[in-house]
């Protein structure tokens, strides 16, 4: 930095000075400038706000300007959080050994799956190399902790049995409403809530809801839940534009929470195992594949960004593939 502050000064000054005059000034700054610590106004202030807290705001607000969602980075924040309680140093001297120091001793207290740990490592792994890409570390620890692996697991879908009972089951057409759009269109328990009534389009039998990142796509419902919206609507008093609300007055918005707890209560009066609106998004998942729909469709239906995560949703149903060994292959 002294050196460099030295060669504008004699840049700015070849007009006025000769060879000789320059080459006398350089040795006498250079032996004054000596005796400071020079530092580039940026520079500073980089240092200024480089405390723990204020880098994680820092990260936190370019996380929300890409469009990540209010949970994802109260997530996010929570995580990173946790890291500096268990672990009070600053940000920047972070090590390779203290990552896999706080992972190995979160796994073992927590009893975590290898799954929680890898999401843990993937939102560490975001944060510092976003602290890499701002110049304020220069190589992030986290690159030399590779992905955990995990076991695929077979998680349970929906039978067309299962659908029918908690249909059967239904007490209120809000209910019957919500269990058959979810079933027929995939959509996110989260994208269900923001519905409006105005965002259903009955005669063509589609709805534009926002998903992750508030991306707008265009989901489709069969005839069975077109009637039953229609003839919850037609029980409404209400002029919440929302498209579902609560059964008691005022009646607001139906919320995450309201939907998980309707669908929980249903499937344990039909002694149905751990029923949740994922469940259905997962069975869609699975009937469109074993059904021969191509999965860049499903993919589109369902709004994922990489196919990947379309797959993993989808476990293909065993005796479709001991169908189709017999087809192609015996």
């Amino acid at each position: 930095m002294k050196e460099k502050l030295i060669q504008e000064i004699s840049n700015a000054m070849t007009d006025v000075l000769d060879i000789e005059q320059q080459a006398q000034l350089n040795g006498v700054l250079l032996q004054i400038i000596s005796k400071y610590t020079i530092t580039e106004d940026g520079e500073k202030a980089h240092e200024d706000i480089a405390t723990n807290d204020r880098l994680l705001e820092v990260f936190l607000s370019a996380k929300q300007v890409e469009g990540c969602t209010t949970p994802t980075i109260k997530y996010y924040s929570s995580t990173i959080k946790q890291l500096f309680k268990k672990m009070p140093k600053k940000v920047v001297s972070y090590t390779t050994e203290d990552i896999r120091a706080y992972l190995a001793v979160f796994q073992r207290k927590n009893k975590s799956s290898k799954v929680t740990i890898d999401n843990i490592r993937r939102i560490f792994s975001s944060f510092f190399a976003w602290l890499e890409e701002e110049d304020y570390i220069l190589k992030s620890p986290i690159r030399r902790i590779h992905k955990v692996k995990t076991g695929v697991q077979i998680k349970a879908v929906l039978t067309d049995e299962n659908i029918e009972h908690l249909r059967d089951n239904c007490k209120e057409p809000r209910d019957l409403a919500i269990i058959d759009l979810l079933a027929s269109t995939g959509m996110r328990v989260g994208e269900l809530v923001k519905l409006n009534r105005e965002d259903v389009n009955f005669n063509e039998r589609e709805c534009i809801v926002f998903g992750k990142g508030n991306k707008e796509r265009i989901v489709y419902f069969n005839a069975r839940a077109k009637i039953h919206l229609e003839q919850y609507l037609a029980t409404r008093k209400d002029r919440n534009k929302a498209l579902f609300v609560s059964l008691a007055k005022p009646h607001n918005r139906l919320e995450i929470s309201g939907v998980e707890t309707r669908l929980r209560k249903i499937g344990k009066q039909c002694k149905i195992v751990r029923v949740h609106p994922h469940k259905f998004r997962r069975t869609l998942a699975t009937m469109a594949i074993d059904k021969g729909m191509p999965v860049e469709q499903v993919q589109r239906l369902l709004g994922h960004v990489k196919i990947d995560t379309t797959m993993h949703y989808a476990m293909v149903n065993q005796n479709n593939v001991k169908l189709s060994h017999r087809k192609f292959i015996n």
